[in-house]
């Protein structure tokens, strides 16, 4: 079954045209990659899709509602983590917690266990009452995907959930993601600029260029059908957009921010 589906989704900004008759389909409970160079258009469908930016034409459905007329119904459906830094390092991490459950209406007889329960899940228990300026930017992506969850939404969007990160805090984060698919059956869709990362997560990626799809697949199989004997998801992602990978668009920008956040709050 189908959580999320898009038809002739396309977006347009004066005379560009940033996404461009995009058709998705995305099963429940799959960890799904949207991949692209920069300028692909997908940070624009990721924002068509949580409801931040209307599209031009076409359509999107997301866990069942229609994201230009179901917007309140849609962003209490799923999460999102983007990729700047959206916690506050002036409170604590339960503190930051405690302000979302309130804000997504979850029961104030449930809020102690559900904020227990999400702290645990992300492996910060012990440094829940610690302020968020001290964390590491590992510790701190782990808190946004705690944040994000933390009212059970039925589609969690994470665009570029390891910019930034070191290796092994993504490898604690990739076990994170794993997991809200295995355990919670919740439907993953993430954007990336990291192969290892796709290859390594995703059920299923679609590449991205000039606004259209330009492949999508199980990523076995899109290595398999370019030709090349142990092909990589590195060449598949050259072989169907005819560019080299980069270094992720805002990386540096990104990783200033989350250093900053750690040193200012």
């Amino acid at each position: 079954m189908n959580i999320l589906e898009t038809q002739v989704l396309t977006r347009r900004f004066g005379d560009l045209t940033a996404v461009d008759r995009l058709d998705l389909a995305v099963r429940a409970g799959e960890i799904f990659g949207l991949l692209g160079p920069n300028g692909a258009g997908k940070t624009t469908v990721i924002k068509m899709l949580t409801t931040l930016l209307p599209p031009t034409s076409g359509t999107a459905v997301v866990a069942g509602f229609d994201v230009q007329r179901q917007p309140a119904r849609v962003r209490a459906a799923i999460g999102y983590v983007p990729q700047l830094v959206s916690v506050d390092g002036t409170l604590t991490a339960y503190e930051n917690l405690l302000i979302f459950a309130k804000l997504y209406g979850v029961l104030r007889a449930e809020r102690r266990a559900r904020l227990a329960a999400s702290l645990d899940f992300v492996g910060l228990d012990e440094a829940a009452h610690r302020m968020v300026r001290g964390y590491s930017g590992g510790m701190m992506r782990r808190l946004e995907i705690a944040l994000a969850m933390l009212h059970r939404p039925q589609v969690l969007f994470l665009d570029e959930p390891t910019v930034g990160l070191d290796p092994l805090a993504r490898q604690i984060v990739w076990q994170r993601v794993q997991s809200l698919a295995g355990e919670f059956r919740m439907t993953v869709f993430l954007t990336t600029h990291l192969m290892e990362e796709a290859d390594h997560l995703c059920d299923r990626v679609a590449i991205m260029n000039l606004g259209r799809e330009a492949a999508l697949g199980r990523p076995e199989d899109l290595k398999s059908s370019i030709g090349k004997t142990d092909a990589t998801l590195d060449q598949v992602f050259a072989h169907f957009t005819g560019h080299e990978l980069d270094s992720g668009g805002d990386f540096r920008e990104i990783s200033r921010t989350r250093r900053a956040i750690a040193r200012r709050g």
